[in-house]
């Protein structure tokens, strides 16, 4: 099993959930999970500058309270936000109405920054942490969310993948309407600073272009 791309039997065993975007141009989506955090996050958004890559960010209401000047600069820079929960809650361990009230609690903080930047609030995106959700709560937030998973996670956050590794899986998975999945975390620091730079270096000379989710 290829531990780059998402196992083909998930899209078809949860249809509701959405895996990749329509592969109708060489365009890649990329999202950063876990942030918003000083450091990863201002890495993240000064290496995306020089390609014209816009991304959304999968934040974590907690993060987004402790650092909200960092928050602040994702949005004017033509990125886009989503829902990580409150609190990188694992919901196959969390009650239905737990991990609802904390979805709220990230999405209020969304929105409060979101108005004060004087933004519309556009439909809300979700992403579950770990990328574990029930079928309960799928269905109590899919009214309101697009719940985005992914079709290519890089495995940043793993210290026993080298920087090296990461990088020439996420290459190798990648594919048009791919939804890649970094994240702007201290955890994976090292490999996001090795294999980000060189990753859009690679998009880039093959032609892709960059979407919002």
């Amino acid at each position: 099993m290829n531990l780059f791309q998402t196992p083909f039997f998930l899209p078809w065993l949860y249809p509701q959930l959405i895996w990749r975007m329509p592969a109708t141009e060489k365009k890649v989506y990329l999202t950063f999970d876990d942030g918003p955090v000083p450091g990863a996050t201002d890495f993240v958004l000064e290496t995306l500058k020089p390609y014209n890559a816009v991304a959304t960010f999968f934040c974590i209401g907690d993060n987004v309270q402790k650092h909200p000047d960092v928050f602040t600069k994702i949005l004017p820079a033509g990125h886009a936000v989503g829902n990580h929960t409150f609190n990188h809650l694992n919901g196959w361990n969390t009650p239905l109405q737990s991990y609802l009230d904390n979805t709220v609690k990230c999405e209020t903080i969304l929105n409060t920054h979101r108005t004060d930047l004087l933004l519309p609030v556009t439909t809300p995106l979700f992403r579950p942490p770990y990328g574990r959700i029930t079928r309960q709560q799928i269905k109590a937030l899919k009214e309101k969310y697009k719940i985005m998973m992914w079709d290519v996670l890089t495995q940043d956050y793993r210290q026993s993948i080298s920087p090296d590794k990461c990088l020439r899986g996420t290459i190798q998975a990648t594919r048009p309407g791919s939804i890649v999945v970094f994240h702007d975390s201290y955890k994976a620091e090292r490999n996001l600073m090795f294999a980000l730079p060189r990753y859009l270096e690679y998009l880039n000379a093959e032609g892709y272009s960059f979407g919002l989710l």
